[in-house]
């Protein structure tokens, strides 16, 4: 016996249910999984609106202004404050010595740490101990590491005793324009090549050994070995430990604060301690704001330019 279809209904049962829309869920399971991330998210981008953002904002309305809080005055200047950055007559001599720390500190760092890491990844006995001994200077309190440093390099200290046990006469190290830049890089340097050398030891050992054992069958020596298989695939790392030192290099402050003082004749006066001495010494709080504001400009082109020149180096990047 045939049976005859019921008729389809097109009528909704009902209306609605609350939170839906069209008769489908609101809470999807992609927007909870979007509400999670957002969640997520939030603590370091309220630390970063707050403490980045905010203060950055800040810090180019006071360049428009001068404030001096001795006499109680805060009133708008303009663009004053950039002619003035213009017309400065010691800001050249403060770029000229921003430009030899930190060339000096990157070269320096960076090679160091890198041999160390790759002597450290040799089998060798005793080399975890010498790990800890690179890397401990790294939480050691940067303050209380720079003091010590200005004992040993005075002109009656420790580093001045040592050379005189083999016959050599040491220079007043913080007081002669000749070493206090290159004092002020080495401690800079020792202080910090630990962080470099375990970023570089970690891609050391991350480079398979098979291509190593594979160049060696070819014939090629360690030397050539280095260059063409173990530079491109650590070039990542390289490009991470440059800009975090570089950016680093930019924002040294204590160490010259403590070993010279900017000194002598201003031969270690950098930007970020003039930056100091403007606001907090001469009360200038206007023009320090607009030294901030060229010290952050100057850190964004050279990490964008850091960053954009990783697509003819950096393996993978091309």
């Amino acid at each position: 016996m045939k049976t005859l279809d019921r008729p389809r209904s097109t009528a909704t049962t009902g209306p609605p249910r609350e939170g839906t829309r069209a008769g489908k869920p609101f809470w999807t399971s992609r927007r909870r999984d979007q509400l999670a991330g957002y969640l997520f998210i939030a603590p370091q981008l309220l630390g970063t609106v707050v403490f980045v953002l905010i203060p950055l904002g800040l810090v180019v309305w006071y360049s428009f202004h001068e404030w001096n809080v001795l006499a109680g005055t805060f009133h708008s200047v303009g663009t004053d404050n950039y002619r003035k950055l213009l017309d400065d007559p010691k800001l050249p001599g403060v770029l000229r010595a921003t430009a030899y720390f930190s060339v000096g500190l990157v070269v320096l760092n960076l090679s160091l740490a890198l041999a160390l890491a790759v002597l450290l990844n040799q089998k060798l006995r005793g080399s975890v101990v010498f790990r800890t001994l690179f890397f401990s200077p790294v939480v050691v309190s940067l303050v209380a590491w720079t003091i010590v440093w200005g004992f040993l390099l005075q002109k009656n200290g420790g580093i001045n005793a040592g050379l005189d046990l083999i016959g050599i006469k040491g220079p007043n190290w913080l007081r002669s324009e000749g070493t206090s830049m290159l004092s002020a890089i080495v401690v800079q340097c020792f202080k910090n090549v630990g962080l470099n050398m375990v970023l570089f030891l970690a891609a050391l050992q991350g480079v398979p050994r098979e291509l190593y054992e594979a160049a060696t069958v070819d014939g090629a020596g360690r030397w050539r070995q280095f260059w063409r298989i173990t530079v491109p695939l650590i070039s990542p790392t390289i490009l991470l430990t440059s800009i975090i030192t570089v950016v680093g290099s930019l924002q040294v402050f204590a160490q010259i604060a403590v070993l010279t003082q900017g000194g002598p004749s201003g031969s270690t006066t950098v930007l970020v301690y003039y930056l100091y001495q403007q606001a907090f010494t001469f009360h200038h709080f206007g023009y320090g704001a607009t030294l901030s504001v060229l010290l952050f400009l100057i850190v964004l082109v050279l990490t964008v330019i850091q960053w954009q020149m990783r697509k003819k180096w950096v393996f993978h990047e091309s």
